[in-house]
């Protein structure tokens, strides 16, 4: 299927969209529609769920089913959707404040119970929409609008975290490595349970700015001059990691999904 369907995801009439000058938030969304449109989910059947931050203002540019939550929300406001509408390809898009921090606890749980939704986050390393204050996500030393002499708290690595709560596939990518990252998305998508894909994009505007990175062409070369494919980083020693960040497929499973015990358990009773 050509790539040109993924438009009839996409409200045009809505566009140019408002992310900032060199945000991956725009490629990272016609990633998910290119390939919403390649597997064939029907628009009327599919959801797109965000919560507050830079990426909650996807929603303003699908024709699918949109929904915003409030800040942390949008896995607990899902959940109540998929045990309503199980037959719904659920995608929640959110950012690393959003999820990490005060969602912290909803991800987990959402984790935990292996529910069958897809959880795409994209970590801009720190909080884009309020001042560039640092996320649990922000790495150790990042400068930040408030870690001014840089972050002295170690970063959240949200994969291992997904993996551990429970979750069917956990990957990561970064907007540089785009069709690494498409790829990882459609398994995702495909994964029945809990999926997580995690995407690096440096916000431009305040992390990019305050760690000197440069300009767009820049951050995507920061991003693949730092993220290393996982074996190669395991590899490395711990001044090698600083400030860097491994990329590929942390786990794949096939453990049944919340609605599926929850079948099982009728027909037994």
């Amino acid at each position: 299927m050509s790539t040109i369907d993924y438009k009839q995801y996409l409200a045009t009439d809505r566009l140019p969209h408002l992310w900032c000058s060199g945000c991956g938030n725009g490629v990272i969304l016609k990633t998910i529609l290119i390939v919403l449109a390649e597997l064939g989910c029907p628009v009327e059947k599919t959801l797109l769920a965000t919560g507050i931050g830079c990426s909650g203002r996807a929603g303003d540019y699908v024709r699918c089913h949109r929904f915003q939550g409030t800040h942390g929300r949008t896995l607990a406001f899902v959940t109540g959707i998929k045990l309503v509408r199980p037959e719904i390809t659920a995608i929640c898009l959110m950012g690393d404040g959003d999820c990490a921090a005060i969602g912290m606890g909803h991800f987990i749980h959402a984790a935990r119970r292996n529910l069958d939704v897809t959880a795409l986050v994209i970590n801009n390393l720190n909080y884009g929409m309020t001042g560039g204050q640092f996320s649990p996500l922000t790495p150790l030393k990042g400068i930040t609008s408030t870690s001014r002499s840089g972050k002295i708290e170690p970063a959240v690595d949200i994969c291992e975290l997904a993996a551990l709560a429970g979750a069917n596939y956990v990957s990561r990518s970064t907007v540089y490595h785009v069709s690494e990252m498409k790829r990882f998305f459609s398994e995702a998508i495909q994964k029945k349970g809990f999926s997580l894909v995690e995407i690096l994009s440096p916000c431009p505007t305040y992390y990019a700015r305050y760690n000197k990175i440069g300009s767009a062409i820049h951050q995507l070369e920061w991003l693949r001059d730092r993220v290393f494919p996982k074996e190669e980083y395991d590899q490395m020693n711990d001044a090698e990691k600083e400030n860097c960040f491994w990329r590929g497929k942390l786990i794949e499973k096939n453990f049944p999904d919340l609605l599926s015990r929850y079948a099982l358990e009728e027909k037994d009773g």
